[in-house]
Order: structure tokens, then C-alpha cells, then sequence
């Protein structure tokens, strides 16, 4: 029996007049959504819309904490001590979840976003509080993060549910971090080359990286950012494709 892939999405990010994306459109399309908590997208009415946007296309919940970071979408770092960095976690994770459930469902993951899901990739001490923090929330609760990371090793220690995950629209360095945004090869912006992208690590186990070397990867969920301009078009074209062989 083939192993099902999952399919998620950063979504809700829009901010009172802000337009960001096109969830009501790309949801149909996934199979897991990660909600912004208001750090760095959402405001409580494009939350609580998402939400049943989300529970109607029978899509799982995520919620996607950030640094409060509105002016830079939260992909800039902060050096925030634990017990901030822990307080903020509470208060967007336990609003997510309370929101969540007041519709009827529950909250299935977190998924850290920008700057503060990189620093964890990178920073154990940044990747303990976090998983801490889940767990102190609600154990049930499985975490989003990088392929082959240490984070996976801290989390299901903890008895956290780690699901591995990799990017549909960024390279990859040999490392496994992404190509920082900053340069012209960090995004991949057509659905075709995302999808032998995606495939390639699928049949292989491997992700090409910039400089061509073929790494080692674990694929148990595919990430397409929400804000991209193509998101729509990803979607439908990665949903399609494992569709098709039965991997979603």
C-alpha cells in the first residue's frame, strides 16, 4: 500500500485591507492549511473565515505562529529570550486551536513560519521551546518542519508527532536550508520544474541542490507558500499529479 503524501498551504495571511493570496480558490487543492495567527498575516475576521473555508473543503488545521512581525511578513529574526518566545507561541497556538474548535473541528498541527521556522532549523535551543510548547498545549498536536533536521529527533523525543517536510517553490542548499530569498535562485516559479522538483524526491529519496548535488531527503509532506503568485497553479498541478498516482 502506497504511503499518502500530504499537501499543505500557508494561508489566512491577508491583514484587514492586505490581500495575500487565493485560499478560497487553492483550498480544494490540499490536503492541510497552515492558518496565520496574526503575528505576521490574519487578522480574527480572515482567521475565523479560513478556518470554515477550511473545515468545508475537509482540509486539516495548522496553526502557522511567527514573530509580531507585520511590516516584514515575520521573515525577519529577533533574538527574543525563551520566555517571550515561549509566550508568543502560547498566544497564537491556544488562539488558533480555541477558534478552531469553537467551529466544530480541531486544530491538527503547527508550522512555524518565516524567520522563526529557519532559526529553529538551525538553533536546537529556539526548536526545544517550541516543541516544549506544543506539548505543554496539547500533545496531540504534530509539528511541520524541515527534512532532516535535528528538530525531528528533539520533537519525537518529547513524544511530538514530527512530520518531515519539503518546499515545492525553493532550492535547496547542499545543506538542506533553503537559498535565502535575498538571491535570484531561492524560488522555483514554474509548476513544471516544481513538479519534477517534487518527483525527484518522491522516487528517489534525493533533492538536486544549487551547485547539483543530489541530497537525501524524507518527503511526508509538500509545502506550496500561499503568497507566491502562482499558487493556485502549483496547487492544481501537484494536486493533480499525486492524484493521479494514488499518493494523496
Amino acid at each position: 500500500m502506497k504511503k499518502l503524501i500530504d499537501l499543505n498551504c500557508d494561508m489566512g495571511e491577508s491583514y484587514y485591507d492586505k490581500r495575500i493570496g487565493n485560499d478560497e480558490k487553492i483550498l480544494p487543492f490540499v490536503t492541510s492549511c497552515n492558518i496565520a495567527c496574526g503575528f505576521h498575516g490574519g487578522d480574527s475576521k480572515t482567521i475565523s473565515k479560513t478556518i470554515l473555508l477550511a473545515i468545508k473543503n475537509n482540509v486539516k488545521i495548522g496553526a502557522h505562529p511567527s514573530f509580531h512581525d507585520i511590516e516584514g511578513f515575520g521573515r525577519r529574526k529577533y533574538n527574543l529570550d525563551s520566555k517571550e518566545l515561549e509566550s508568543i507561541l502560547l498566544y497564537q497556538i491556544s488562539a488558533l486551536k480555541g477558534m478552531t474548535e469553537s467551529f466544530g473541528a480541531k486544530l491538527n498541527h503547527v508550522k512555524p513560519h518565516g524567520a522563526l521556522y529557519n532559526m529553529a532549523s538551525i538553533d536546537l535551543k529556539t526548536a526545544e521551546i517550541i516543541v516544549k510548547t506544543i506539548k505543554n498545549i496539547d500533545s496531540n498536536l504534530i509539528l511541520y518542519g524541515p527534512s532532516m533536521n535535528k528538530w525531528k529527533e528533539l520533537s519525537e523525543s518529547n513524544g511530538i508527532r514530527y512530520l518531515s517536510e519539503v518546499f515545492s517553490d525553493r532550492n535547496y542548499n547542499d545543506d538542506l536550508t533553503l537559498v535565502d530569498r535575498d538571491l535570484n535562485n531561492a524560488m522555483i516559479t514554474d509548476p513544471a520544474i516544481s513538479l519534477n522538483h517534487i518527483n525527484s524526491m518522491i522516487d528517489s529519496g534525493k533533492v538536486k541542490t544549487i551547485s547539483g548535488k543530489l541530497e537525501d531527503i524524507k518527503l511526508e509532506t509538500i509545502c506550496i507558500h500561499g503568497d507566491q503568485p502562482n499558487a493556485l497553479l502549483f496547487a492544481e498541478t501537484i494536486y493533480t499529479d499525486l492524484k493521479s498516482k494514488g499518493l494523496i
